[in-house]
């Protein structure tokens, strides 16, 4: 945890927001409705307060050069989680290279932040404002699609929903006629992005072997009475190392569960066998008859011809599967008692049966007593 890495989803994600909205033109005309102008509004990453700072202290419209009017600016001002998209979190998927389409890196599935966002559009005159609004706000019902590249050169492709939450007005004119107005549109986002961890390299190495332990016992002494240990390992479904045993001494169909070989004495009972692409399980040997179970391990029962070779599954066959293929399982359950517990089963056990002799005693000895009253009483 807390390896270096950074994956520039963040600056993906704000750069692709804002080409969204980059290249949006306004035209003015003249009576005659010809068009006598086109203005392309220009658009810069920045807060709007910025930009207006800038336009209050630039009062003199007589001058050359100044900041002008239509502009659009944007700015990212908020992250938070997004419960509704998450996903399991110990799932991962491999990248494969765009090239040999080998896996290359793997990674957990991606965590959902929703980004916030303000496009502020800024003009003199609402006329152009009602322009660009209206070359934006068709598209976004209420949520825009934008297909956008993670992951650098790894080519993870998402599609990101723009969401349109609220649009609003606000006409920033004060003073005489030496006052320069501003007419502000602020439109609200939210990009629904999803976050990558680090990456790892894809290995070929697999688990072989988990082990569960359960341990019950006393809270309060700090003593355990039992130790259960489950152990599980892959079991290979097929032959991998080519062990062939033997060979059928006939054809067989799809439903035999009696097939004869010809070296009965290669084949180990309650053993797994593999002939072509089926996996048997044998359940008794006579001679050369082997009894077996069909289409063991998710494998499908087919035909086999005389002279088909017999290949057994042993434990060697465990460390040969490879990622992807089908396997099964085989475990062990091993439960242990302490020294501790005996002793303690044998006091509480000794401490009981001492009980309940030592009641019987004194029941016995009650019914004595008594007699010998009603004797004495009779006499």
């Amino acid at each position: 945890m807390f390896e270096y890495f950074y994956n520039e989803i963040f600056r993906s994600v704000i750069i692709s927001f804002g080409s969204l909205f980059n290249g949006l033109e306004i035209q003015h005309k003249d009576s005659t409705d010809d068009t006598e102008s086109v203005i392309k509004v220009p658009l810069a990453y920045g807060p709007t307060q910025k930009f207006l700072a800038r336009i209050e202290q630039q009062a003199d419209l007589n001058k050359p050069v100044q900041m002008t009017l239509p502009r659009m600016s944007f700015e990212f001002n908020g992250l938070q989680y997004d419960p509704g998209r998450k996903t399991t979190q110990t799932q991962t998927f491999v990248i494969k290279d765009p090239t040999t389409g080998q896996p290359q890196s793997k990674s957990y599935l991606p965590v959902p932040y929703n980004m916030s966002f303000e496009l502020s559009i800024m003009t003199k005159l609402n006329d152009d404002a009602l322009q660009i609004i209206e070359q934006i706000l068709p598209y976004f019902q209420p949520v825009y699609h934008l297909p956008i590249k993670f992951l650098g050169n790894l080519n993870e492709k998402r599609d990101v929903a723009i969401q349109l939450d609220s649009v609003s007005m606000e006409d920033d004119y004060e003073g005489n006629f030496d006052t320069r107005r501003a007419l502000v549109y602020t439109l609200r986002f939210t990009a629904k992005a999803y976050l990558f961890g680090p990456q790892s390299n894809v290995t070929n190495e697999i688990i072989r072997k988990t082990q569960v332990g359960l341990i019950a016992g006393n809270r309060g002494t700090g003593t355990y009475s039992r130790d259960l240990t489950y152990t599980v390992v892959p079991k290979a479904t097929k032959d991998y190392d080519g062990s062939e045993i033997t060979q059928l001494a006939e054809n067989i169909d799809l439903t035999e569960t009696k097939i004869t070989v010809e070296d009965g004495t290669k084949v180990t009972n309650n053993t797994n066998i593999y002939i072509g692409d089926e996996n048997m399980f044998v359940t008794k040997i006579s001679g050369n008859d082997l009894s077996v179970k069909r289409a063991q391990m998710n494998t499908t029962p087919q035909e086999h011809v005389l002279g088909a070779a017999v290949f057994s599954i042993t434990e060697a066959d465990n460390a040969f599967i490879e990622i992807g293929d089908d396997f099964g399982f085989d475990g062990t359950v091993s439960w242990m008692k302490t020294w501790l517990t005996l002793l303690l089963l044998v006091r509480r056990n000794l401490h009981t049966w001492l009980s309940v002799m030592w009641r019987k005693t004194m029941s016995i000895q009650e019914e004595i007593y008594t007699l010998s009253l009603k004797k004495v009483k009779k006499q």
